[in-house]
C-alpha cells in the first residue's frame, strides 16, 4: 500500500530520539485577571493537584503553558512552561540546561533583608563560584558529622516518644506536630554542630521563631495555614510581601545563636574564601530552611503514612527492623539500615508521593528541545520552566498504579531502577550530590534519618493508632501505642 506524504509532513522537525516536535499547548490568558483566577483555583477552588491535572486533561499534554502563583503584586511574571511528567521534568535537574539564579522560590525572590542583605545559596546558580564554595562547605560539614546523626536522633526523639507515652497515659490523645517542631529544630542544630539545643539556648519557642522566619520567606506559596477564612488568608499571604521588620527580632536571636554554635564551621568557611558574614547567614538558611523544615515535614509525612497503613504494614516493618537489629549490634546503625529493604522502600515511597519540596523552577540556558514520553517541544532561552514533583512522581507510564501507595515498590532490582525517577531532592534519588549541582547536599542524610525514624519507632512500639486528616497538611494525633513485645 502506497501512502502519499505531504510537504508539511516532510518538513516537520523531530527530536534526537525521533519524537515529533510540537508547539507547547496552553495559554496565559488575560494579563493580571487570569493569574488572579488561576491563583484562587490553585490555592482554594481546585487545589494544587487538581489545578495541574485539569490543564493536562484540557490540553492532552503533560507539557503546558500556564500561570503559577503568587502573581500580582508579589511576582511580576507568573508565566511558566509546566513539565508535568517524570521524563520532561528531568531537565530541571540538569544544571547544563537550566539556570537556577533566583529561582529557589520560583517567580519571586524574598526580600534580601530577611538574610541580612546576602543571597543564600539556594538562590545562586551553579555557575556562581560562591555556590560551589558554599556547597563544598555543606558537604564537608555533613561528612564530618556523619557519626553523630543517629546518636543525636536518639537523644532528641526518644524524648518525643517519652512525651507521647506520658501524655497518652495521663491525658489521652496527644498531638505529634508541636513536639516534632521543637525536636526537629533541636535535632538539626545538635546533629550539625554538636551545640547546645536551641530550645535551651534561645528558649522553648526557638522552633516557633525559626518557623516564623521561614513563613516570611515562603508565605506567597503557602495556603490553609490556619482557621482564617480563605479570603482573608488570601489577602494577607498572596497579594503583598509581609514586611521583614516584623521578624527582625526573631532573626537576631537566630543570628546570635548560630554565630556561637557554628564557630568551627565559620572558620572552615574562611579557609574556603567565604566571608564570615556570608557564611553565617548561609548556615542559618541551610540549617533552618533545608534541614529543620525538611526534617519536620518528612517525619510528619512518614508518620501519617504509617498511621493510614495500619497494623498489617506495622507488623511487616517491625519484623524486618527487629530481625536486622537483633542479628547485628542490637541497635540501629547506618550499615544495618541498608539491610532493611522494606523500610528503605517505604521511605522512598513516602517521598515519591509527598516530597517535602514540591516545586522546581529553572530558566532555560539556551533554546531547548524538551521531550516527554511521546512528544517533543521547543523552549526558548530564558523561559521559566516549572515542575510539580507530586504529579511527576505519580506518572503512570513510569510507576505502575502511580496514585497508589505501595510500600514495597522499590524492593528488588527492578524496584531499585525506579529510584532514578524519584526527584524529591532536586536530583535523582540514586544520584550523589556534588558541589557543582543543585541536588540537596543532605539527600543521603535525609534518607538515613527517615529510615532511622521508622526503625526506632518499631523498636519501641509494636503498633500505634493515630488520627490524621488529608495529606499533606493535616495534624497527627496519637490515640494509642502498643509497647514493644518480646519478639
Amino acid at each position: 500500500m502506497t501512502m502519499e506524504i505531504s510537504k508539511d509532513q516532510i518538513n516537520q522537525e523531530h527530536s534526537a530520539s525521533g519524537l515529533l516536535i510540537q508547539s507547547i499547548p496552553g495559554s496565559y490568558g488575560i494579563p493580571f485577571f487570569s493569574i488572579i483566577i488561576d491563583r484562587l483555583n490553585f490555592y482554594y477552588f481546585q487545589g494544587h493537584m487538581a489545578y495541574f491535572k485539569s490543564h493536562i486533561t484540557k490540553h492532552n499534554s503533560t507539557v503546558v503553558r500556564l500561570n503559577v502563583p503568587p502573581g500580582p503584586f508579589i511576582s511580576s511574571d507568573s508565566r511558566v512552561v509546566a513539565l508535568l511528567d517524570a521524563v520532561s521534568s528531568r531537565v530541571l535537574l540538569d544544571s547544563s540546561k537550566v539556570e537556577k539564579n533566583n529561582t529557589f522560590t520560583g517567580t519571586y525572590v524574598p526580600s534580601l533583608s530577611l538574610y541580612s542583605g546576602i543571597r543564600p545559596s539556594g538562590f545562586l546558580d551553579t555557575t556562581d563560584p560562591l555556590h560551589t564554595s558554599l556547597k563544598t562547605l555543606y558537604l564537608r560539614l555533613l561528612v564530618s558529622r556523619k557519626m553523630h546523626f543517629i546518636p543525636c536522633f536518639r537523644e532528641v526523639y526518644y524524648s518525643v516518644f517519652d512525651q507521647i507515652d506520658k501524655g497518652l497515659s495521663s491525658s489521652g490523645p496527644i498531638e505529634f506536630d508541636k513536639l516534632n517542631d521543637t525536636a526537629a529544630f533541636d535535632y538539626a542544630c545538635r546533629a550539625l554542630f554538636g551545640c547546645a539545643l536551641p530550645s535551651v539556648s534561645i528558649g522553648p519557642s526557638a522552633a516557633d521563631k525559626a518557623s516564623k522566619w521561614i513563613l516570611f520567606q515562603l508565605h506567597p506559596l503557602l495556603s490553609n495555614l490556619s482557621s482564617l477564612p480563605w479570603l482573608l488568608e488570601h489577602l494577607l499571604l498572596h497579594n503583598f510581601r509581609l514586611p521583614p521588620f516584623l521578624v527582625r527580632s526573631e532573626y537576631k536571636l537566630l543570628e546570635a545563636y548560630f554565630s556561637d554554635a557554628s564557630k568551627s564551621v565559620l572558620d572552615q568557611a574562611e579557609q574556603l574564601g567565604i566571608s564570615r558574614h556570608v557564611a553565617l547567614h548561609n548556615i542559618i538558611f541551610f540549617t533552618t530552611v533545608n534541614a529543620f523544615l525538611g526534617f519536620k515535614i518528612m517525619f510528619a509525612l512518614i508518620l501519617k503514612r504509617l498511621a493510614q497503613a495500619g497494623p498489617i504494614l506495622h507488623d511487616k516493618l517491625r519484623q524486618e527492623v527487629r530481625s536486622v537489629v537483633h542479628s547485628d549490634k542490637g541497635s540501629v546503625t547506618p550499615s544495618n539500615l541498608e539491610n532493611m529493604h522494606l523500610v528503605k522502600s517505604f521511605v522512598s515511597e513516602v517521598l515519591r508521593l509527598n516530597p517535602p519540596l514540591e516545586y522546581q523552577y529553572g530558566r532555560a540556558r539556551t533554546d531547548l528541545i524538551i521531550e516527554s514520553h511521546d512528544r517533543a517541544y521547543k523552549v526558548k532561552k530564558g523561559e521559566m520552566l516549572f515542575g510539580f514533583l507530586p504529579i511527576a512522581g505519580r506518572d503512570e507510564k513510569v510507576f505502575t498504579n502511580g496514585e497508589e501507595f505501595i510500600p514495597n515498590r522499590f524492593v528488588g532490582e527492578e524496584g531499585q531502577k525506579l529510584l532514578k525517577y524519584v526527584y524529591w531532592s532536586n536530583g535523582m534519588e540514586n544520584a550523589e550530590p556534588g558541589a557543582n549541582d543543585k541536588q540537596c547536599a543532605g539527600k543521603d542524610v535525609a534518607l538515613l534519618l527517615g529510615r532511622t525514624f521508622v526503625a526506632e519507632l518499631f523498636l519501641r512500639y509494636d503498633t500505634f493508632i493515630a488520627d490524621v486528616g488529608a495529606l499533606p497538611e493535616s495534624k497527627i494525633m496519637f490515640k494509642s501505642v502498643m509497647k514493644a513485645s518480646a519478639n
